[in-house]
Formats: C-alpha cells, sequence, structure tokens
C-alpha cells in the first residue's frame, strides 16, 4: 500500500471525513464541492450521494488515480461526475476556469510535509476565488513534528479543530485501520483568516 499507488487504497481519514458529510448531509444539496487529492473519492461521492453538486480531482500527473475516481462514480451510479486533473501548488487551465465553490474536501491530503506548501497554496487561490468557502479536510497524526501552523499563518488562512465525538466518527470502526501503527485522525475545517465566520 505504501507506494504510488497509496490513492487506490481506502485510508481511515476517509472514512472519518465521509461520517462529517453524512452528518452534515441535510446542509449539503445544491453545494458546490470540490474534492482534492480524491483517490478512491469516497468523500466526494457521499457528498455527491447525499445532493451536493461534486467535482472531483487528483494529480494530472496520476492518471491511474483519476481513472479511479471515475470508476468510484461509476460504480455509484454518478456518471457526470466531473474528474479534473489538478496539480497541487500548479496554476493550471483547469483550476483557473473552476466554478465558484462552496466546500472543498480533502482527505489525508497532508501525508508527505513535502507537498504542504503545495496543498496550501492552492487551497489559498481556491479560498480567494471563494471566499466564502471552507476546506473540510482529515489527516493522520503521523509525527509531532510535522506541523501546518506556519504555513496557515503565511498564507492568511486560519483552522478550527472539529472533534470527532461531535459528528460520530470517534468509534474505533471508522477511526481505525488494519495497518500497523499508530492512526490517530484529527480533522479541520480551513477557511480565510479574515473571513467571516468558519
Amino acid at each position: 500500500v505504501l507506494d504510488s499507488q497509496y490513492g487506490m487504497y481506502v485510508w481511515p481519514c476517509a472514512v472519518v471525513l465521509a461520517q462529517y458529510l453524512w452528518a452534515h448531509r441535510r446542509s449539503l444539496p445544491g453545494k458546490q464541492v470540490l474534492e482534492i487529492g480524491a483517490g478512491v473519492s469516497l468523500p466526494g461521492v457521499v457528498a455527491a450521494r447525499c445532493g451536493a453538486q461534486v467535482m472531483l480531482s487528483d494529480s494530472e500527473e496520476l492518471p491511474q488515480c483519476l481513472q479511479r475516481c471515475r470508476s468510484s462514480c461509476l460504480v455509484n451510479c454518478l456518471p457526470d461526475v466531473p474528474v479534473l486533473g489538478l496539480t497541487w501548488g500548479r496554476v493550471s487551465p483547469e483550476l483557473l476556469s473552476l466554478a465558484p465553490i462552496d466546500i472543498i474536501l480533502g482527505s489525508d491530503v497532508f501525508f508527505d510535509p513535502k507537498d504542504f506548501e503545495d496543498i496550501l497554496t492552492t487551497i489559498y487561490f481556491l479560498l480567494e476565488k471563494n471566499p466564502h468557502a471552507q476546506f473540510w479536510t482529515t489527516y493522520q497524526v503521523r509525527s509531532a513534528d510535522w506541523s501546518i501552523e506556519a504555513l496557515l499563518y503565511r498564507w492568511k488562512l486560519k483552522s478550527i479543530n472539529v472533534p470527532l465525538h461531535s459528528f460520530g466518527a470517534d468509534k474505533e470502526h471508522l477511526a481505525s485501520s488494519s495497518l500497523p501503527g499508530r492512526h490517530t485522525i484529527e480533522m479541520m475545517i480551513i477557511s480565510l483568516a479574515q473571513s467571516e465566520g468558519t
């Protein structure tokens, strides 16, 4: 699992984020949602099944992940969900031409510290274009040394932590994994620092 195909696996973070979407399903109909680093697209599929207008994206350099997004949509009777190649940190015609967005989803995108700034660069760009949008993200605590706090400050972003128990995701069968090691999952909502409300 821990190779270039890691976007082909349903990680515990995706299950937790999907649970958050399910808990907030009544607020999703009509919302414009973009999932970044979608891989198998569990959160995006749940959002679409709950009535959101969803776009899925993964790196344009990972065609197998883009195909997995399309396959997930077909299996879940969502053939019209667009799948875009968006690479974090890269301004592309696809990124520039995105329709307005209300919610950005990202499960376990904060996986490799070398990508953190590219991810937040992309998120900042999207939030600047959509000042009332929010980035809903779950991540696995892999190292006490990894933090995005300084990057959030640099990119004029703020975050609030969302306790897993507040949406029923603190159950072992949701936030656990059969993979070896520690699997502490956290959730946060990121928005522009000057934005009203969270």
